[in-house]
């Protein structure tokens, strides 16, 4: 199901054309409530991190070292929602590569990626904002969106032709990370206690995945907008290749937001709504926003691996218990998704909603 709005509702702007424009006072348009603005102020402990994995250990022959694994991804899953693994396989430089060559996009004239402009009907292509409602508050970012699967999504036409790599760089690093996410998706089934296909058979028995590559322009006031709003990923989970250069991610820990700080050639995995949902909140779906600065631009590729379109979304019914009865109503995730579409981003305002009545 495709969003019904074919147009966005005002003209889009670029927030790199602003930000290459020199000015020095943001539109009114990205000025965040006080109570939403970046906080200077960061917790004492400035070694605070989201948990690290060594994926490989999961693997060890040791079995004790096999189940201290499953136990700090399980810890992680449940009391974090993120976590940033090492040793997952993917090759270091395919990793590297794919985010220079999007670096490398956002840095082409402006005309050349008009041609890639995107409508709120399926957001892919190159976009400036979410959600189609008039005067909205918008972000300090532009992204490029695209489909991977199903394989019926898929259109490497609407992927960039250049820079003359990007297509066939995005594909070999789809596949990658796709595989990676089956695996982690096999570990959180085990984790929770489950079967290690539960999950993929509660996820529709195919999956959708797509890339958002974010480019976020220097901002001359930054302490006012953010990158992107405070929200929780709508989807099942999302595998993120962070600037190592640059921080700018931050995660909501109890009333305190932690800047996470990228491990060199991790991915920072976060739990998305349809795997709390799935879980009934054993594992959580925790808020998360990005800040931008006034001295460097940054550069992010964040891939949603998530149900097929029409599964309908609810609690396993073996983690329903008499004590813990099924916290949410049943949805497909495409009815979940028009909401975030239709309204941006808005906390955890979603999956709140879909909670079931006492």
């Amino acid at each position: 199901m495709m969003n019904c709005v074919q147009m966005w509702p005002e003209p889009v702007v670029r927030v790199q054309h602003l930000s290459d424009s020199g000015i020095r006072v943001i539109p009114e348009r990205y000025v965040k409530k006080p109570s939403e603005r970046p906080s200077i102020s960061e917790p004492v402990d400035k070694e605070i991190n989201i948990p690290i994995i060594d994926l490989q250990n999961l693997y060890s022959d040791q079995e004790s070292l096999r189940q201290e694994t499953a136990s700090l991804i399980y810890d992680a899953c449940s009391e974090w929602g993120f976590f940033q693994v090492v040793n997952h396989g993917i090759s270091h430089q395919l990793m590297a590569a794919t985010r220079e060559v999007w670096r490398q996009f956002f840095q082409l004239p402006l005309e050349l990626k008009q041609q890639y402009a995107n409508s709120p009907a399926t957001y892919e292509g190159y976009g400036s904002r979410l959600g189609v409602e008039k005067g909205i508050s918008l972000d300090w970012s532009d992204y490029f969106f695209l489909h991977y699967l199903p394989m019926s999504q898929r259109d490497q036409n609407k992927w960039p032709s250049v820079p003359d790599s990007c297509r066939e760089l995005v594909a070999k690093y789809s596949e990658e990370v796709v595989k990676l996410g089956g695996k982690l998706l096999k570990i959180f089934s085990v984790t929770l206690g489950l079967r290690e296909n539960h999950l993929e058979q509660a996820f529709g028995g195919e999956i959708g995945a797509c890339l958002r590559a974010n480019y976020y322009p220097k901002c001359p006031q930054p302490d006012l907008t953010l990158g992107i709003s405070s929200h929780s990923d709508p989807g099942g989970m999302t595998l993120l290749l962070p600037d190592e250069c640059v921080p700018g991610l931050q995660v909501r820990r109890a009333n305190n937001w932690i800047t996470v700080k990228p491990v060199p050639n991790a991915f920072i995995v976060n739990i998305g709504d349809q795997i709390q949902v799935l879980s009934n909140a054993t594992y959580k779906s925790v808020e998360h926003r990005v800040m931008v600065n006034s001295e460097k631009e940054r550069v992010s590729l964040a891939y949603f691996y998530n149900p097929k379109s029409d599964a309908l979304i609810k609690p396993v019914e073996e983690l329903v218990t008499e004590d813990k009865p099924a916290l949410y109503s049943p949805m497909t995730y495409d009815e979940y998704r028009v909401y975030i579409r239709t309204r941006g981003l808005c906390g955890k305002s979603q999956v709140e909603s879909l909670k079931s009545p006492k």
